[in-house]
């Protein structure tokens, strides 16, 4: 027997960071807004355990998050600043250092476990009164546009109808299927092998970086009960030595990583359980259609390598409550394409930039060609020396674009 049809102005498929963020900022607009998710939409994260899934949160979206009223929720967990950052290439001599001293901030970002951000966001969605969560929701179908309202069906036999639907349902993207938006997608040949580590030196609060011709490893800091000899890993590895990097033992992976990094943090003493997923370029060829929209990795998914994933979808959060917000002041309706597209006309070119960026990086530093080595090498290094340069790396690291979002301006706290 078919349940009665539930009716909300926006349905958001996908409750991972961008979706719950999503739906905070439309139930703070006062929105009626579904949050559907095929897992359980329960906190999990627990002080005794370290989440080996971590993103770099710049301070624009620690603004975004604070402005929210999820940041105090996020502090109370637990969080990790850092306020230097060192690349260099393994193959040579390039390097740059830089600080966020230098433009006059405490700063460059916070290093966070992933189930930290999910658990202080659940938290804040559930005193939100105008979201309703709906756990292991697995959407089959969505329907046409009728009356500017779309309908989903569920798994297990509900259906509810919205005058939006937005896909924030991952780079796999059910919703970006279903409403036939399209992407073009490539893979990187390389996969990302994450972990924690416990390491003999201080990480002083620098997140470290180092090119190689198998792809990036990064050493991102961690602060664990005060201490700051942990951090969490990232190593895209092409996909051979990626097989190689899990099927080694416990000991020989940490041998490893002291060599790759050439003990910049010292012996490594512990390691995680690893974790390795593929790295697969993806951009959504639409963003938009009439009552549908993207956001986050179902629209664009990057290379780890600057670790600007996440932001870049709280970018996307921002501006489309932005406009829809916008949209509901003025009584228009919340499903029209030429609303939503303003949306995607302001985050595609920003997103593409970035994809192009990170794919130049991986490409350029994989290349072990001599000519090609020299002239990253002596490219980096001038780079660092040049003020303006140097100054623009750090906004870039930082967050900071034109024409941010209302929500992401004012300075953080």
């Amino acid at each position: 027997m078919k349940l009665d049809t539930a009716s909300f102005d926006m349905a958001i498929v996908g409750a991972g960071l961008v979706g719950a963020t999503l739906a905070l900022a439309l139930g703070r607009q006062g929105h009626r807004v579904a949050l559907l998710d095929g897992g359980d939409l329960q906190g999990t994260w627990q002080a005794s355990d370290i989440d080996a899934r971590v993103s770099a949160i710049t301070p624009v979206s620690q603004q975004f998050l604070t402005t929210l009223g999820v940041w105090p929720g996020i502090v109370r967990r637990r969080l990790s600043p850092y306020g230097h950052m060192s690349v260099w290439d393994g193959e040579g001599t390039g390097h740059i250092d830089f600080s966020a001293a230098e433009v006059g901030c405490e700063v460059l970002g916070h290093i966070i476990e992933n189930g930290v951000i999910r658990d202080a966001l659940l938290d804040a969605l559930g005193e939100c009164d105008h979201v309703t969560l709906m756990s292991s929701a697995r959407v089959t179908s969505l329907s046409g546009v009728e009356q500017q309202r779309r309908c989903l069906t569920l798994e297990d036999g509900r259906t509810l109808e919205a005058s939006l639907v937005v896909g924030a349902d991952g780079a796999n993207s059910r919703i970006r299927a279903l409403a036939e938006l399209g992407h073009r997608e490539y893979a990187t040949g390389q996969r990302a092998v994450v972990a924690t580590v416990w390491h003999a030196h201080d990480h002083k609060a620098t997140a470290r970086q180092r090119f190689m011709s198998t792809g990036p490893l990064a050493f991102l800091p961690l602060s664990i009960d005060g201490h700051q000899k942990t951090s969490s890993i990232v190593w895209s590895a092409d996909t051979d030595f990626a097989d190689e990097l899990m099927a080694m033992t416990d000991e020989a992976f940490m041998r490893a990583l002291e060599r790759d990094f050439e003990h910049r943090l010292g012996r490594v003493e512990r390691v995680s359980l690893r974790h390795d997923f593929p790295l697969i370029q993806r951009h959504a060829k639409r963003y938009v259609d009439d009552s549908v929209a993207l956001v986050g990795d179902a629209a664009h998914n990057i290379h780890p390598l600057a670790g600007q994933g996440v932001n870049l979808g709280l970018m996307d959060v921002a501006v489309l409550a932005e406009e829809l917000g916008r949209a509901g002041r003025r009584g228009a309706p919340l499903g029209d394409v030429r609303i939503l597209s303003r949306y995607a006309r302001r985050r595609r070119g920003d997103n593409t930039v970035m994809l192009m960026a990170m794919d130049a990086f991986r490409i350029g530093f994989g290349v072990g060609w001599p000519l090609v080595r020299v002239l990253r090498n002596q490219g980096l290094t001038t780079t660092g020396r040049w003020p303006w340069a140097r100054r623009l790396l750090i906004e870039q690291a930082m967050g900071q674009r034109q024409n941010l979002p209302q929500g992401m301006r004012a300075s953080p706290l």
